[in-house]
């Protein structure tokens, strides 16, 4: 990529990222955030979401704030939402992180560029293999990529510091809730066919429950379970 091609990109992403911004300010009394935290505001800036999306879409419209369709049925989420979902997981850095729904990889990216490690699961092969591809040309040594099913979540990897499910599930899983750390959030779309689904952030007790808050309706595409 020359020179000129790379600065249109990164400008692309400043002003998708000054719309995000606009976004939590009208959203600010659902989610409780005015703004985007520094650290996901420097993640959504740095990842280069155009090579993590297919030809057809590696362009300018790779920074709309909206949703694009990756194949398979799957879309990629729009930018507000990638980013709402690494912020309520109120990350601090170091941290492990489970990325449940694979897709593209971007927001297995944005997560690897807070956290220390991401795990993240896909079921559909096609889709996690590229991901894999993209995001190892794009240097990212810190991402572990496995084709499985996101309701069992990653046994061998847990506990988590947070999780975020891209996919909505009618009912929170409960294996992603054993493999959360006390403390820890997840982040999850819920809501079952023909229901309006919510964001939510689940936050694991010590005594091995959870808390649970709804933060805003929201439209995924559903998890996928294993066969």
């Amino acid at each position: 990529m020359d020179t000129a091609a790379a600065q249109d990109f990164a400008a692309l992403r400043a002003r998708m990222v000054a719309e995000v911004d606009a976004m939590y300010a009208e959203t600010r009394s659902e989610t409780g955030l005015a703004a985007i935290s520094n650290p996901v505001r420097r993640a959504m800036a740095r990842v280069e979401r155009h090579r993590l999306v297919p030809p057809s879409q590696q362009s300018a419209v790779a920074y709309g704030n909206h949703p694009l369709s990756i194949g398979s049925g799957q879309t990629i989420s729009q930018p507000y939402i990638v980013a709402l979902s690494a912020d309520l997981l109120n990350l601090k850095g170091g941290e492990t992180v489970l990325d449940v729904g694979t897709g593209s990889g971007y927001q297995a990216a944005v997560l690897a560029e807070v956290a220390s490690r991401v795990y993240s699961i896909e079921i559909i092969p096609s889709l996690g293999n590229e991901a894999r591809k993209r995001l190892e040309e794009l240097g990212y040594g810190n991402i572990e990529i496995r084709i499985g099913d996101g309701y069992q979540g990653w046994r061998e990897k847990a506990p988590f510091d947070g999780i975020v499910v891209t996919a909505a599930a009618p009912h929170v899983p409960a294996a992603l809730v054993e493999q959360l750390k006390p403390g820890g959030r997840m982040v999850i779309p819920v809501g079952g066919s023909g229901e309006i689904q919510y964001l939510k952030v689940i936050e694991k007790q010590a005594s091995g429950g959870y808390g649970e808050k709804r933060v805003l309706p929201v439209r995924f595409v559903p998890l996928v379970p294993g066969k």
